[in-house]
């Protein structure tokens, strides 16, 4: 999560944006991702792109009607994605047609595909960049293991972007804030 952090400090900054997606409990756990960004995750920052892709009904049900529920994310990620973003992909199993077909379609853009899913070997972790794989045949337990991961990333990422206890480094000066 540490080196995820890294590189998501080294894109969001700069105009990049992390699309996120998942199924079910994953999709509520890829759009507490992108909140996190968005808002913030325990200190004040800026605000930095992060898009669930899942939360826009119309394009949900426009895609899924039009195109099938296998390219719900593909799609989106067609549209939304570009050279230097990240796509998280979250799943307890690792093989929803519909999160495949988003890895493929990230990976050919290029997207950096990151994936969260269940116990390794499966084809999700196979077709991301890299893989956080959670060897339990618990769907709760790898959702568990999710949040813990997702807030570890959120906390590398506000820490690698300068964000401390009490103040914000703003062009290597730390600069104490207050809460409204």
């Amino acid at each position: 999560m540490a080196e995820w952090g890294r590189h998501l400090a080294a894109a969001l900054p700069v105009g990049g944006r992390l699309l996120a997606a998942g199924n079910g409990g994953s999709a509520a756990q890829a759009q507490h991702l992108t909140a996190e960004l968005v808002g913030r995750y325990q200190r004040e920052r800026s605000a930095y792109s992060a898009i669930a892709l899942h939360a826009d009904t119309s394009a949900v049900t426009a895609i899924g009607n039009d195109y099938g529920f296998e390219e719900l994310y593909a799609r989106q990620v067609a549209a939304h994605g570009r050279p230097g973003d990240v796509l998280m992909l979250m799943s307890t199993s690792g093989r929803s047609p519909n999160l495949l077909a988003a890895a493929d379609t990230g990976r050919a853009a290029g997207l950096s595909v990151w994936a969260m899913t269940g116990p390794h070997p499966n084809p999700l972790a196979f077709r991301a960049d890299e893989a956080l794989c959670i060897g339990s045949g618990s769907t709760a337990t790898v959702q568990e293991a999710h949040l813990v991961a997702l807030h570890l990333l959120c906390e590398s990422f506000d820490h690698e972007i300068g964000v401390v206890d009490g103040a914000v480094s703003v062009d290597g000066m730390v600069t104490p804030y207050r809460s409204l």
